[in-house]
Protein backbone atom coordinates (compact mmCIF):
# COMPACT_ATOMS: atom_id res chain seq x y z
CA UNK A 1 0.00 0.00 0.00
CA UNK A 2 1.28 3.07 -1.01
CA UNK A 3 0.23 6.83 -1.29
CA UNK A 4 0.11 8.61 -4.59
CA UNK A 5 0.86 12.48 -2.96
CA UNK A 6 1.62 14.03 0.70
CA UNK A 7 -2.42 14.88 1.14
CA UNK A 8 -2.87 11.19 0.63
CA UNK A 9 -0.03 9.92 2.69
CA UNK A 10 -1.71 12.19 5.10
CA UNK A 11 -5.34 11.23 5.08
CA UNK A 12 -4.10 7.70 4.85
CA UNK A 13 -2.32 7.68 8.21
CA UNK A 14 -4.75 10.04 9.66
CA UNK A 15 -7.93 7.82 8.86
CA UNK A 16 -6.11 4.65 10.19
CA UNK A 17 -5.02 6.29 12.95
CA UNK A 18 -8.63 7.20 13.91
CA UNK A 19 -9.82 4.02 13.15
CA UNK A 20 -7.61 2.42 15.81
CA UNK A 21 -5.87 0.47 12.93
CA UNK A 22 -2.46 1.42 14.23
CA UNK A 23 -0.67 -1.78 12.06
CA UNK A 24 -2.27 0.60 9.07
CA UNK A 25 -0.91 3.83 10.36
CA UNK A 26 2.70 2.84 10.39
CA UNK A 27 2.67 1.49 6.86
CA UNK A 28 2.21 5.16 6.32
CA UNK A 29 4.76 6.34 8.61
CA UNK A 30 8.43 7.31 8.12
CA UNK A 31 10.21 4.33 10.13
CA UNK A 32 12.55 5.99 12.94
CA UNK A 33 13.27 5.09 16.58
CA UNK A 34 11.19 8.84 17.65
CA UNK A 35 8.48 8.10 15.42
CA UNK A 36 8.23 4.44 16.03
CA UNK A 37 8.07 5.31 20.04
CA UNK A 38 5.39 8.36 19.92
CA UNK A 39 2.82 5.83 17.88
CA UNK A 40 3.25 3.14 20.15
CA UNK A 41 2.15 5.46 23.05
CA UNK A 42 -0.77 6.75 20.62
CA UNK A 43 -1.53 3.44 20.56
CA UNK A 44 -1.54 2.53 24.04
CA UNK A 45 -3.10 5.58 24.81
CA UNK A 46 -6.02 4.79 22.47
CA UNK A 47 -6.39 1.67 23.81
CA UNK A 48 -7.27 2.76 27.30
CA UNK A 49 -10.49 5.23 26.16
CA UNK A 50 -14.07 3.88 26.39
CA UNK A 51 -16.13 2.31 23.19
CA UNK A 52 -17.82 5.19 22.97
CA UNK A 53 -14.81 7.77 22.19
CA UNK A 54 -13.21 5.00 20.24
CA UNK A 55 -16.31 5.38 17.78
CA UNK A 56 -16.81 8.73 17.70
CA UNK A 57 -13.04 9.20 16.56
CA UNK A 58 -14.52 6.37 13.88
CA UNK A 59 -16.68 8.12 12.35
CA UNK A 60 -15.42 11.60 12.43
CA UNK A 61 -13.92 13.70 9.33
CA UNK A 62 -11.23 14.23 8.51
CA UNK A 63 -10.87 18.44 8.19
CA UNK A 64 -7.75 19.76 6.24
CA UNK A 65 -7.33 23.39 7.11
CA UNK A 66 -3.91 24.42 5.46
CA UNK A 67 -0.89 23.05 3.54
CA UNK A 68 2.19 24.21 3.18
CA UNK A 69 4.86 22.84 0.53
CA UNK A 70 8.15 23.73 1.66
CA UNK A 71 9.89 21.61 -2.03
CA UNK A 72 9.15 19.00 -3.76
CA UNK A 73 9.59 16.71 -0.91
CA UNK A 74 8.32 18.57 2.15
CA UNK A 75 4.93 19.83 3.35
CA UNK A 76 3.33 20.63 6.20
CA UNK A 77 -0.56 19.80 7.04
CA UNK A 78 -2.55 21.75 9.47
CA UNK A 79 -5.81 19.20 10.43
CA UNK A 80 -8.19 18.62 12.86
CA UNK A 81 -11.33 15.32 13.12
CA UNK A 82 -14.62 16.39 13.38
CA UNK A 83 -15.14 14.70 16.73
CA UNK A 84 -12.67 16.44 18.50
CA UNK A 85 -11.73 19.86 16.25
CA UNK A 86 -8.01 19.95 17.70
CA UNK A 87 -5.76 21.28 15.21
CA UNK A 88 -2.39 19.33 15.14
CA UNK A 89 0.41 19.72 12.48
CA UNK A 90 1.98 16.89 10.85
CA UNK A 91 5.40 16.60 8.42
CA UNK A 92 5.08 14.65 4.72
CA UNK A 93 8.22 13.67 3.57
CA UNK A 94 8.86 11.96 -0.10
CA UNK A 95 11.45 9.22 0.81
CA UNK A 96 12.35 6.31 -1.74
CA UNK A 97 9.90 7.62 -3.92
CA UNK A 98 6.94 6.90 -1.20
CA UNK A 99 5.36 10.04 0.56
CA UNK A 100 5.35 9.37 4.55
CA UNK A 101 4.33 11.13 7.48
CA UNK A 102 6.88 12.58 9.80
CA UNK A 103 4.52 11.75 13.27
CA UNK A 104 7.08 13.61 15.49
CA UNK A 105 7.14 16.56 13.81
CA UNK A 106 3.29 16.68 15.57
CA UNK A 107 5.02 16.78 18.83
CA UNK A 108 8.74 18.83 18.35
CA UNK A 109 7.73 21.83 15.73
CA UNK A 110 6.99 25.36 16.61
CA UNK A 111 3.50 26.37 16.92
CA UNK A 112 3.55 28.74 14.38
CA UNK A 113 5.67 26.98 11.52
CA UNK A 114 2.96 28.10 8.98
CA UNK A 115 3.05 31.54 9.36
CA UNK A 116 5.86 33.81 8.55
CA UNK A 117 7.27 35.28 11.61
CA UNK A 118 8.33 38.99 11.60
CA UNK A 119 11.12 40.29 14.16
CA UNK A 120 9.78 43.31 15.76
CA UNK A 121 12.69 44.00 17.70
CA UNK A 122 16.17 43.08 17.11
CA UNK A 123 17.70 42.50 20.35
CA UNK A 124 21.41 42.14 18.86
CA UNK A 125 21.22 45.34 17.76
Amino acid sequence: MQSESDIDAARNFIRAALDGKFKDARIFMLNDSLNINYMDIAERSYEKIDQTTKDRYRTSSINIHNKKELNDSTAILIYSNSFKNDHDTLRILKKDNQWLVDLKYLYLHDRDTMQNQTIIKDSLK
